[in-house]
C-alpha cells in the first residue's frame, strides 16, 4: 500500500514529522516498509538559477558555438561557451554552475565541471528544458520572462512537486487503512490518545450537495442481491474530458498512478483517498437507461477495456445495461462503455461487492486490478453515496457540467453492525494491562466504534462498517493494545503457565533426531513448494493428483503427488550454479484425491544425493555417489528409529529404475533407486541423482504403537567372527541371503556383512562368488568353538538348500 506524506496530512489536524509518522504507523499495526522522498522533477532542480546573458559573441574557434557571459545574482558573471541557435544578450535563461548535477529527461545525470571546449574555457551551461528533465524539447535554450529575478533558484521558480512516500505492509485484514482517509483514521486515534488532544479526521466527505436537474435519470435493478449487497449511482451531463489539473496529477503520480484524464483521474484520486473502488460508464452507451446488475450467462463473450474477448462464467457479476454487459462488476471495463475523448454525459457507479464473487472473478479471468484488490478485501457498504457524493462535485468542478440526476441507491437489505460485548477482566486478562474505562472508550470512538451501552464490569460497541473484520471480544483488545502502542505492555515479574502434555510430541522428536542425524552424515534440509507444474508428472501420477481449481500460475497447478519432482526442481538450480556435489533431505507432505471426492495428504522424508560423496584431496581419490551409499544411509536411519532386521527386496517406483523396497517389522516403509534419464531430462539434469522416499507417516505410526524397550547393559562378552564364502547363481541378490538366514532364527546372531563379490568364469556359467562375514554374541557367557560351528552348519546348510549355493573350501 503507497500513502502520500503530503495527501495524508491533508485529513490530519496537526503537523506531524515524516519520521515521526512512519513511527506511529509502525506502532499502529501499518509497517512502513520503506520511507522515500519523492520528486517530480529528480534532483528538484537543485543548484540550478536563474541567469541573465551579459554578452554573447561568436566563438572564435567554431561556428555553432557562441561565447557567453552569464550574471547569476552573485560573484562575477561565469564564461559559458553555449551551442544553441537561440542565445542571445539580455535573455534570462536556467544555469547549472560548476558542481552542479543536472538530470536530463532521457539520459544519465551530469554533474558540471570546469571545461575548455574549442580552447574556450566554460563555467557551467546554460539549460534546455530536456536537459533539467523538464520536457523533451532540445530546440534551443530556455528562455523566462525579462522580470524574472536574477540568481532565483530554479526550484522556487519552478516549484517541482515533492513529497515523501510510505509503503506500509498491510496485513489482509486491514481494508480500513487501503485509503489515506483509513490512515488518518488512525493517525488520529493514536494522536488523540497519545498527546491527549481531541484529534478528528479532517473529512472531505459530507459536503453540501444538491441536484441541478433530473434530465438524465438511469434505473437500476440488482438480480444478484447476494453478490451485490448494495448499488449506488448518479448521472452527470455536459462534461469536457479532458487533462487533469496539475494538482491532481501530481498526487497520482507521487504514488505511482498514471494520469489518463480528468474522469478517470477523478475516480483513481477517489479510490485512493477513501478506499471506495468507481467506475464511470460513457451514458450513451446505457441503452434503454438501465443499470441491470446480473450474473453471466455460461459461455458469454465480453469484448474488455483492454481489447481482448473474454468467454465469461455463469458465476461472473456483471453490470448490464437493457441489451447487453458493460462491464465486469468490480474487476473490469467493457470496450464499449467506458469514458472517451468524445464522452459529454457519464453514469458514475459506487457499489459493494461480494469479496469473495469478485475475487473468483478477478483470478479466473487473471484480472488482477487496484478495484479488484480493494473489493475482495471488502470496502465500506456504508459509504457508497458520500463517496458518490464527493466525485460528482469534484467532476462538476473539473471537467464542468451538471448533475441530472438523484442518486440513485438500490439497498434491499440494510446491513446492520456488528455488536461486541468487551468484559474489562478479559481485556486484562488478554492485553497484560490495567486499561482505565475513559481511555478505552475514547480509543474505540476515535476509532469509528459506536458505544451502545456501559456496565460496571462491561461496555457493548457496534463496530464502524469500515472493520468487517471486527466479530470478537479478542478483536477489540487488539484494536485498544495497537493504539495505545505493544511497546507500552509491560513484561509482568511473574508468568503464570499451565503445563501442557503433548499426546504427539514423539513425532517432533523422531523427526528432529532423524534431521539431526542426516545433518550429522553431510546432508543439508531443503524446503520446497507443494503446490508445484503438471508437467512434471505423468498421466497415471496425475489421475489422482490433487488439482488447484483458483492457480497462482499455469506453472503452479497441482498439489504435489510425489517428493521426488520438487526435490530435484532444487538439484537442478544448485547444478546450474556450479554446486554439483549434493545430499539434500526433505520432510513434506505428497497429496492424492481419494474415494468419494475425499482428499488424502501423506507424510514423507525424503533423501536425495549426486556427484560426489568423497572429495578429491592429496590422500584420496574422489568417490562418486550411488546406490549402495543411500542404502547405506537410509539403513542407519532405521536402525536409529529402532527397526531391526530391516531388509531390502526388488520393487517399482515412478521415475526411478534399480529400485529397492525396504522392509521393517513387517511393512514396506521406504524405496530407493536411481532417477531414469528421462526424468532427469526434465529438469535439465546431465547427472545421475540417487533418491530414497520414506513412508514417514507409517514409521511414524510403527513407532507409536511399539512398547519401549528397556535399557540393557553392554554386553560383558566379545562377539565372534566367522567369514563364509559361497558360489551362488549369478542373479542371487544378497537380500535373499539374509532372509534365509533369517528363517532359522539363531538368537545369538548379531549381525551379516557382504565384504566382497568375485565373478569369474573358472566359477563357472552364471555363477559369482559372496563372501560374508558372520557376527556371534551370547550377552551370557563366551561362545565355545563347537557353538558357533553349529550355527555356522546351520547356516549353510540353509544356503545350500534354499539358495543351491556351493560352500567354498
Amino acid at each position: 500500500m503507497t500513502i502520500s506524506y503530503k495527501w495524508l496530512s491533508e485529513y490530519l489536524p496537526v503537523t506531524v514529522e515524516p519520521e515521526r509518522l512512519s513511527r506511529i504507523l509502525t506502532s499502529l499495526g501499518l509497517e512502513v516498509e520503506s520511507l522515500e522522498p519523492y520528486e517530480s522533477l529528480k534532483g528538484g532542480l537543485k543548484g540550478l538559477v536563474v541567469g541573465e546573458v551579459l554578452e554573447c559573441v561568436q566563438h572564435p574557434n567554431a561556428d555553432k558555438l557562441k561565447l557567453t557571459k552569464v550574471s547569476i545574482g552573485q560573484g562575477e558573471p561565469l564564461n559559458i561557451v553555449c551551442g544553441a541557435p537561440n542565445v542571445a544578450a539580455g535573455q534570462k535563461v536556467i544555469v547549472a554552475p560548476i558542481g552542479t548535477t543536472i538530470y536530463p529527461k532521457n539520459g544519465e545525470p551530469v554533474t558540471m565541471k570546469l571545461a575548455k571546449i574549442r580552447g574556450q574555457e566554460s563555467q557551467g551551461m546554460i539549460c534546455a528544458e530536456d536537459e533539467i528533465g523538464l520536457s523533451e524539447d532540445h530546440g534551443g535554450i530556455m528562455v523566462l520572462p525579462a522580470g524574472t529575478k536574477t540568481g532565483l533558484p530554479a526550484a522556487e521558480y519552478f516549484q517541482p512537486y515533492s513529497d515523501w512516500i510510505y509503503e506500509i505492509g498491510l496485513t489482509p485484514n486491514r481494508m480500513d487503512a487501503m485509503s489515506h482517509l483509513g490512515v488518518a483514521r488512525d493517525v488520529c486515534a493514536y494522536l488523540g490518545h497519545h498527546d491527549k488532544k481531541g484529534a478528528r479526521v479532517k473529512s472531505p466527505l459530507g459536503a453540501a450537495f444538491k441536484t441541478d436537474s433530473h434530465q438524465l435519470p438511469v434505473t437500476v435493478s440488482i438480480q444478484n442481491q447476494q453478490a451485490c449487497q448494495r448499488y449506488s449511482g448518479i448521472s452527470i451531463s455536459g462534461i469536457t474530458v479532458k487533462e487533469s489539473p496539475v494538482w491532481l496529477q501530481q498526487k497520482l503520480r507521487a504514488i505511482g498512478q498514471r494520469p489518463i484524464n480528468n474522469i478517470v483521474d477523478i475516480t483513481n484520486f477517489i479510490l485512493h483517498e477513501t478506499g471506495q473502488p468507481l467506475h464511470a460508464f460513457d451514458a450513451a452507451a446505457i441503452a434503454g437507461q438501465q443499470i441491470i446488475v446480473r450474473n453471466a450467462r455460461a459461455g458469454e463473450s465480453f469484448l474488455t477495456l483492454d481489447g481482448k474477448e473474454r468467454k465469461l462464467d455463469k458465476d461472473d457479476l456483471m453490470i448490464c445495461n437493457a441489451e447487453a454487459p458493460m462491464c465486469i462488476a468490480g474487476v473490469f471495463g467493457g470496450l464499449h462503455s467506458g469514458v472517451s475523448a468524445t464522452t459529454t454525459n457519464v453514469f458514475l457507479e459506487s457499489a459493494w461487492f461480494n469479496p469473495v464473487d469478485i475475487r473468483k472473478t478477478s483470478f479466473r479471468h487473471g484480472l488482477r486490478t487496484d478495484a479488484a484488490t480493494r473489493f475482495e478485501k471488502n470496502t465500506d457498504i456504508s459509504n457508497t453515496v458520500n463517496v458518490l457524493k464527493r466525485a460528482a462535485s469534484m467532476i462538476r468542478e473539473l471537467a464542468g457540467g451538471n448533475i441530472s440526476s438523484d442518486i440513485v441507491d438500490v439497498y434491499p437489505d440494510k446491513k446492520e453492525k456488528v455488536q461486541v460485548q468487551l468484559k474489562y477482566h478479559y481485556l486484562k486478562k488478554l492485553s497484560g494491562k490495567n486499561y482505565h474505562q475513559d481511555t478505552v472508550k475514547d480509543i474505540l470512538t476515535g476509532l469509528g466504534f459506536e458505544v451502545i451501552k456501559e456496565g460496571l464490569d462491561d461496555i457493548w460497541l457496534a463496530a464502524p462498517y469500515s472493520k468487517p473484520d471486527i466479530h470478537l471480544q479478542a478483536d477489540i483488545v487488539e484494536e485498544i493494545m495497537r493504539v495505545d502502542g505493544y511497546d507500552n505492555i509491560a513484561i509482568p515479574s511473574t508468568i503464570s503457565i499451565t503445563p501442557s502434555v503433548d499426546s504427539n510430541g514423539y513425532r517432533e522428536t523422531w523427526r528432529e533426531k532423524t534431521a539431526n542425524y542426516l545433518a550429522g552424515l553431510g546432508f543439508n534440509e531443503i524446503f520446497t513448494n507443494s503446490i508445484t507444474n503438471s508437467a512434471f508428472y505423468s498421466e497415471a501420477e496425475l489421475e489422482y493428483a490433487v488439482k488447484m481449481l483458483n492457480s497462482l500460475s499455469a506453472e503452479l497447478n497441482i498439489m504435489r503427488p510425489s517428493m521426488l519432482e520438487t526435490g530435484l526442481q532444487s538439484v537442478a538450480h544448485n547444478l546450474n550454479r556450479k554446486n554439483n556435489d549434493l545430499r539434500f533431505f526433505e520432510f513434506g507432505k505428497t497429496y492424492h484425491r481419494a474415494a468419494a471426492g475425499q482428499y488424502e495428504e501423506q507424510d514423507h522424508c525424503s533423501l536425495y544425493i549426486t556427484g560426489n560423496t568423497t572429495a578429491l584431496s592429496w590422500k584420496q581419490k574422489a568417490v562418486t555417489a550411488d546406490i549402495y551409499y543411500l542404502k547405506g544411509a537410509l539403513e542407519r536411519i532405521t536402525r536409529l528409529l529402532g527397526f531391526t532386521s530391516p531388509s531390502f527386496a526388488p520393487a517399482e517406483f515412478p521415475g526411478l529404475t534399480d529400485c529397492l523396497a525396504l522392509t521393517a517389522d513387517g511393512k514396506k516403509i521406504a524405496v530407493i533407486g536411481k532417477v531414469t534419464k528421462q526424468v532427469l531430462t526434465r529438469f535439465d539434469i546431465k547427472q545421475d541423482v540417487f533418491f530414497a522416499d520414506i513412508n514417514w507417516e507409517l514409521v511414524l505410526q510403527l513407532l507409536a504403537a511399539r512398547k519401549e524397550k528397556p535399557l540393557t547393559e553392554l554386553p560383558k562378552q566379545l562377539p565372534v567372527q566367522r567369514d563364509l564364502a559361497l558360489v551362488v547363481p549369478a542373479n542371487t541378490v544378497f537380500s535373499s541371503l539374509e532372509q534365509t538366514v533369517q528363517k532359522i532364527k539363531l538368537g545369538k546372531l548379531q549381525s551379516m556383512q557382504l565384504f566382497d563379490v568375485f565373478e569369474s568364469e573358472k566359477l563357472g556359467p552364471g555363477k559369482k562368488s559372496l563372501a560374508v562375514s558372520f557376527t556371534f554374541l551370547d550377552q551370557e557367557k563366551t561362545l565355545t568353538d563347537k557353538e558357533i560351528d553349529g550355527m555356522m552348519q546351520k547356516i549353510m546348510k540353509a544356503m545350500e538348500t534354499d539358495l543351491n549355493a556351493e560352500i567354498r573350501k
